[in-house]
């Protein structure tokens, strides 16, 4: 069976919608046509001139990234550098690049939770709870109505509320209005005011869902002009944010706990800070550069805050509160390779899906 490019991205924007990016980065297909067919698709962390000499051999005009291979603007493409290079490349054998970066970098069952899979943490959660994902639906509408209505919005994504979902509040009352010449009311006679018995129902749903949820309000509601509103909310949700923070089945000594991180991610050293002579028990980890966490893992009660790319100076921050370890930023996030093969291959099992062969780790050490 043929699919398009469009298929596949937009399986990978419900896994990871766009919107939960950060603000600098930039996620989305850079090279190619949506409306290519796809030939197969290649998962990787970076793309290099390498990885796309890849795609091509093993017949994938998709790579699926996490990281962007186009971070800022370019201005020029003339291959005096790798990005330029890897763009050219891409271009010129008809490679499409999708990125899926911070935004799967956001959700719960996201990067981190790979990372967390492998050390083996249970009861989990957000580190740091995204703000500004929440929006909330009021709509008016006949009581006759108000079920019809309610189902066509849960329906398209609203009234999740962490582990509950179909929630909503709905209030009674009388709606007034007046319909003007060439109008044709559901109820009542162009001209003359009426008033209807109407429910006020109230929906929260994600910010990026909100043309899905209101496309499905105005096809199911019966008036010409549906009366709602929608607001931005301050509140977070426990699914989406930026790190992870759980429980190890069994407490472990430190020593014993840098041992099983040094097995799990294949490593021969990890930078850290002094350890406490405690037993470590609740473990917080942002898989890439995440010192700007530390007073989050700190807050949360971590024993162990494990992440990549600190800098001398983030170390203190640490402050005897934890134990704070860098493990490199390519070990740090090397499972994604497998978190990506694993959800296209689920979703498309009979579409060749594969994982990159090519180390695109630029980071050596001399031991």
């Amino acid at each position: 069976m043929e699919i398009s490019i469009s298929v596949v991205t937009g399986f990978l924007e419900t896994l990871a919608p766009p919107a939960l990016q950060e603000g600098y980065d930039n996620c989305g297909l850079l090279t190619g046509q949506p409306d290519w067919i796809c030939t197969g698709i290649l998962t990787t962390l970076d793309v290099t001139e390498a990885v796309v000499e890849e795609a091509i051999r093993k017949k994938c005009n998709l790579i699926v990234a996490h990281h962007p291979i186009i971070f800022g603007g370019l201005k020029k493409l003339t291959g005096k550098n790798y990005v330029e290079r890897t763009v050219i490349s891409a271009i010129k054998q008809d490679i499409a690049i999708y990125a899926i970066h911070t935004n799967l970098d956001n959700v719960l069952h996201g990067v981190n939770a790979k990372i967390a899979d492998a050390l083996g943490l249970i009861h989990r959660r957000v580190l740091q709870p995204k703000p500004d994902v929440l929006k909330k639906l009021y709509v008016f509408v006949p009581e006759t109505h108000a079920e019809k209505l309610r189902q066509a919005i849960f329906a398209a994504g609203g009234g999740h509320i962490g582990q509950y979902q179909d929630c909503s509040f709905n209030t009674g009352g009388e709606g007034t209005f007046t319909g003007l010449a060439g109008t044709n009311p559901f109820a009542g006679t162009p001209g003359i005011p009426h008033t209807a018995k109407e429910t006020r129902v109230e929906i929260i749903f994600p910010a990026w869902l909100e043309n899905r949820v209101t496309a499905a309000l105005r096809a199911v509601h019966p008036y010409e002009e549906p009366a709602f509103d929608i607001i931005r909310l301050d509140n977070t949700t426990p699914r989406t944010g930026s790190g992870l923070v759980g429980q190890l089945p069994e407490p472990m000594e430190e020593k014993a706990f840098l041992e099983r991180v040094k097995a799990v991610f294949g490593l021969t050293v990890v930078r850290h800070t002094p350890l406490l002579g405690r037993k470590i028990a609740t473990v917080a980890l942002c898989g890439g550069a995440g010192s700007f966490l530390t007073r989050a893992a700190i807050a949360a009660g971590a024993d162990f805050y494990l992440t990549a790319d600190v800098r001398y100076h983030e170390f203190f921050d640490a402050d005897g509160h934890l134990v704070l370890g860098d493990i490199g930023h390519f070990e740090s996030e090397q499972f994604t390779i497998a978190l990506l093969f694993e959800v296209l291959q689920g979703k498309f099992p009979t579409f060749a899906v594969l994982k990159t062969g090519v180390n695109t780790n630029p980071v050596h050490y001399f031991l």
